[in-house]
């Protein structure tokens, strides 16, 4: 269904009809009234409409209605939705960036502390003559 209604607004002058009929309806004459192409050409565009589901007919008296339905395009929305969610591999690339990001701030800040820790200075550590004579 996806395809047949992608297919179907494809085509410019096929949205100028949907957007004609968006609020309101129009007769096929009324509708091709507002093209420079023949009514057998917009009767073609309407069949392909109404075969995609994008509009419905209704006959009134001798007079054919044509109305904009708008549901089959809840399918192509939700399609076009899914391409526009990050996949799941940018959601894993986000988390490492985050991570990598939190280990340099833990870095720079236990860089910058006063070395009382380290095993270059204070008692931990043996001084040249201790290594010599132990």
């Amino acid at each position: 269904m996806v395809d047949e209604v992608a297919a179907a607004i494809a085509d410019p002058v096929r949205r100028e009809i949907l957007e004609m009929l968006r609020g309101t309806r129009h007769t096929a004459g009324a509708i091709a009234a507002g093209f420079p192409i023949s009514r057998p050409a917009i009767s073609r565009h309407l069949r392909v409409l109404r075969d995609s589901g994008l509009v419905r007919d209704e006959l009134v008296g001798r007079q054919r209605y044509y109305t904009l339905d708008t549901t089959p395009l809840r399918g192509l929305r939700a399609w076009l939705a899914t391409l526009d969610e990050p996949a799941a591999w940018e959601h894993r690339l986000d988390a490492l960036a985050t991570e990598v990001h939190r280990t340099r701030r833990e870095r720079r800040s236990t860089d910058s502390r006063p070395d009382s820790g380290s095993p270059a200075s204070g008692d931990s550590a043996l001084s040249d003559n201790e290594e010599n004579t132990a």
